[in-house]
C-alpha cells in the first residue's frame, strides 16, 4: 500500500471514529442519578440501565416495601429487613438527558422512558401509615397537580401554586431571584416564569421542612415524587442552545444537588434522593405532547394546583361502608324472623 492510500485510510477511520463518538455521545440518553442515600441502600456502581417503569419498583424496594415482581436490576443491592430510610425523594427533570451533578452517589442508564408516577408507592405509604403522619407530596407540573397526602399536609397548604401567587413569592424577601444568578432569564417571560417558580417550590419545600422539623423525625416514611417542566419549557422556547436554556440547566444542576444534601440532612442523613433527567417521554402516538404554556387556560392558572385528599375523607368513607354494611345487616336479620314474628302475632285459626 502507497503512503498516498495509508494516509487517505487514515483519514477515513479518523472521520468515522470522529462520527461514531458524536453520534454515541448524543443517543447516551437519559439518567438516574443517585444523589443521597444512606449507607445500608446499597447502590453499586456500575453501567447498568434500568426502564423507566421500573422506577416506582425500586423507589418502592429503597423504602423497603414489597413489589409484585423482582427487580433484576443490579444497581441496587437488597438491604437490612428492619432498617428503612425516613423519605425518598424523586426529582424528574424533562427537557434535559442529563445534569452536571458530581457529588452523588451513583448514575444510571434510562431506557425506555415511558411516562410513570410514584401512585402505587403512595398508597403503600397511606395504607401502612394511616393513623401516623406521612408526608407524601407528588407534584406534577404537565397535569395541574400538587398532591398531598395524610395528616402532615396542612404544612404544605402554604406553598404558592397560582401565576398570581408565585409572581407575589418571587417579589417578596427571601425569594430565589435575590440569590440566583439570572443572567439571560428574565422575570417577566413566561416560559422563564414557569422554571423559576419550579425553583421557588423547591427552596420553599426545604423551608418549611426546616420550620417544622418534627416531620422529619417521626417513624413513617416520606415520600416526595416531583416532576420539573420548566427546563423543557425554555428548550421549546428559546432552543437548546440558547443562553436561557444553558444558563437554566446550570441553575438547576446547583439547585437540585442543594436540595438534594438538604433534604438528606434534615432526615438526619436517612434519606434517598434520586434525579431522573429525560429529553423527551415516549408517549403514545395517539397522546400529542402539548407545552404547558401553549393554552391560555393553563397559563392564568399556571402550572400547579392543589388537591387535598385527608385522611379523614378515607376515614369517613369507611365509616359510611361500615354503617351501611351493618345496616343491611340488620335488615337482613329482620326479615329473615319477620315470618316468625308474623305467625305469633297472627290469631289462632278456630
Amino acid at each position: 500500500m502507497s503512503l498516498e492510500n495509508r494516509r487517505r485510510m487514515e483519514a477515513v477511520f479518523t472521520v468515522a471514529l470522529i462520527f461514531c463518538s458524536a453520534f454515541t455521545s448524543g443517543v447516551q440518553g437519559d439518567s438516574l442519578t443517585i444523589l443521597q442515600a444512606p449507607e445500608y441502600v446499597s447502590f453499586q456502581k456500575g453501567d447498568w440501565p434500568i426502564s423507566g417503569e421500573k422506577i416506582p419498583d425500586m423507589v418502592a424496594l429503597t423504602m423497603g416495601f414489597s413489589v409484585q415482581e423482582d427487580l433484576s436490576w443490579p444497581g441496587l443491592r437488597a438491604g437490612p429487613l428492619f432498617q428503612r430510610p425516613r423519605a425518598n425523594v424523586l426529582v424528574v427533570v424533562r427537557g434535559v438527558d442529563s445534569l452536571a451533578l458530581p457529588q452523588s452517589v451513583a448514575s444510571y442508564p434510562l431506557e425506555n422512558p415511558v411516562p410513570f408516577t410514584l401512585d402505587s408507592v403512595a398508597e403503600t405509604v397511606h395504607t401502612l401509615f394511616a393513623e401516623d403522619t406521612p408526608v407524601v407530596l407528588q407534584l406534577a407540573p404537565s397535569e395541574e397537580r400538587l398532591y398531598m397526602l395524610g395528616k402532615a399536609n396542612a404544612v404544605f397548604e402554604d406553598l404558592p401554586v397560582t401565576l398570581q401567587q408565585i409572581r407575589a413569592r418571587l417579589s417578596q424577601d427571601g425569594s430565589v431571584l435575590a440569590s440566583l444568578p439570572l443572567n439571560s432569564l428574565s422575570r417577566n417571560a413566561e416560559a422563564d416564569l414557569l422554571f423559576l417558580s419550579e425553583v421557588q417550590v423547591l427552596h420553599d419545600i426545604t423551608a418549611l421542612l426546616q420550620r417544622h422539623r418534627h416531620l422529619a423525625k417521626d417513624h413513617s416514611p416520606d415520600l416526595y415524587s416531583l416532576e420539573l417542566s420548566g427546563l423543557e419549557e425554555l428548550g421549546r422556547r428559546y432552543g437548546q442552545d440558547s443562553s436561557q436554556y444553558q444558563d437554566a440547566t446550570a441553575i438547576l444542576a446547583n439547585v437540585l444537588q442543594k436540595f438534594g444534601e438538604d433534604l438528606f440532612g434534615l432526615y438526619g442523613d436517612s434519606a434517598v434522593v434520586e434525579v431522573v433527567t429525560v429529553k423527551n417521554f415516549e408517549v403514545p402516538l395517539t397522546r400529542k405532547s402539548r407545552s404547558i404554556l401553549e393554552s391560555k387556560q393553563i397559563v392564568s392558572a399556571f402550572n400547579l394546583k392543589i388537591y387535598i385528599r385527608r385522611s379523614m375523607y378515607i376515614y369517613a368513607i369507611t365509616q359510611i361502608i361500615s354503617l351501611l354494611y351493618l345496616d343491611l345487616h340488620n335488615s337482613l336479620i329482620w326479615f329473615q324472623w319477620m315470618p316468625i314474628f308474623s305467625t305469633s302475632l297472627s290469631p289462632t285459626a278456630e
